[in-house]
């Protein structure tokens, strides 16, 4: 471990995991046991002290659960696990993509194996326990299986390509990074309307006054809605949401049914109002032009790591103890490396976000003219889903992508 390089790497995770560590003691910290004012009517007592305890229990399991992770890397790490696996499977013969596949897949399904137990645990013990849990183990084990199956018809051919344009083509990230991002778009597309079917049944609204409504609202918002459709939420969960997708002129609307089970027609409304404000606003433009820029620069930065003939490729390589230096490892190693900045460009993009959370509520009130709508809707999710009405201000700064629920409602209240 003499390397510099892997001492930066050590470092920073290390740091990654004491700032997350920190920012789950704030959190427990900052809990309140006294009722917030605004969310009387919509707690009682024994549930706002339900929501503090499955506060409590989500950040301690956290804290293990990356604890657990890191222990594992940093294990796999010194007894030079990357190498052995690199040269075995080079060993073998295979060609550099089909051994890259290989060697990302073998740590994808190490990853998966180690962190399952955690994932049985967190839904069958953790959202049981506070009444979340709609999940059966059917039902688990074939969600495992399609995300097996998606992961390898959708993932392996776009690694392989990226492994492939490094090995062959000059100006490999810039055709890299074409087309992952031709990937994502098609992704967007097809997620609606292909995948997201593969694990929830999405039904069209029936005919009444929600539908109405909300045929209404579209038109009043200039939102070019195509499609309505209530999703089988509750099959899973409890916890409510609502989103829309789509591109263009064919934009879709999705409720999921327990959303629709707890709420008034004029909630609704202000929560699919606050969903129209982010297209209107071109929140959703914006966080994928972001993206994408920021794609760039990893592809880019990818192609330096991965240069044979870069000094720092080599010390790269050498802090891992893999000999050859490759394209499918200099993606895992880069990804590792580059770990403080994606939690930096991380901070930036839930900043933006949460500007942007404010702004679709404001677009949200002005369309119904009233902030008191989404007011409670709000209200009524945070309870829903056992919010956590009293964040500590830092990890909000660290991790949140949304306002906290009673800064969203001070927000609104001002409006007038």
């Amino acid at each position: 471990m003499d390397n510099s390089i892997a001492l930066f790497i050590l470092l920073a995770l290390f740091a990654l995991w004491k700032l997350d560590f920190i920012s789950s003691l704030f959190n427990l910290k900052a809990l309140d046991p006294k009722l917030p004012d605004e969310f009387k009517g919509v707690y009682d007592e024994d549930k706002y002290a339900k929501s503090q305890q499955y506060t409590r229990v989500s950040e301690r399991y956290g804290i293990i659960t990356s604890t657990f992770s890191l222990t594992i890397l940093l294990v796999f790490w010194f007894i030079g696990g990357f190498g052995w696996l690199d040269t075995w499977l080079r060993d073998l013969g295979w060609s550099e993509t089909v051994t890259g596949l290989a060697f990302i897949g073998s740590l994808i399904v190490g990853n998966s194996l180690l962190s399952l137990p955690f994932q049985v645990y967190d839904t069958f013990v953790i959202e049981e326990r506070f009444g979340f849990n709609k999940t059966t183990p059917k039902t688990f084990i074939i969600d495992q299986i399609k995300g097996i199956v998606l992961g390898v018809i959708l993932g392996a051919p776009l690694l392989a390509l990226i492994i492939w344009i490094f090995a062959s083509i000059e100006n490999a990230w810039l055709w890299a990074w074409l087309s992952f991002t031709g990937f994502q778009l098609l992704m967007t597309y097809l997620a609606p309307s292909v995948i997201l079917p593969l694990f929830n049944k999405f039904e069209p609204m029936k005919d009444g006054d929600l539908k109405s409504s909300i045929q209404s609202m579209a038109k009043k918002c200039d939102f070019p809605l195509t499609e309505i459709h209530v999703m089988d939420g509750s099959k899973r969960s409890t916890k409510s949401n609502a989103f829309f997708t789509g591109f263009g002129k064919h934009k879709k609307i999705a409720l999921f049914d327990t959303l629709i089970e707890n709420h008034s027609n004029e909630e609704l409304l202000a929560v699919l109002a606050h969903e129209v404000g982010h297209f209107k606003k071109k929140h959703i433009i914006q966080r994928m032009i972001f993206s994408i820029i920021q794609t760039a620069a990893i592809f880019f930065l990818l192609g330096m790591v991965t240069n044979k003939d870069s000094d720092f490729a080599r010390g790269l390589f050498d802090a891992f103890g893999v000999a050859e230096i490759s394209t499918y490892a200099g993606l895992v190693f880069f990804m590792l490396l580059f770990s403080p900045v994606s939690k930096l460009l991380s901070i930036i993009g839930n900043a933006i976000s949460r500007k942007h959370e404010f702004e679709a509520d404001a677009y949200a009130a002005e369309i119904q003219e009233t902030p008191e709508h989404l007011i409670t809707g709000l209200k009524k999710l945070s309870a829903d889903n056992l919010s956590n009405l009293t964040p500590h201000p830092f990890p909000v700064f660290l991790d949140y992508s949304h306002p906290p629920t009673l800064t969203r409602i001070k927000a609104l209240k001002a409006l007038g």
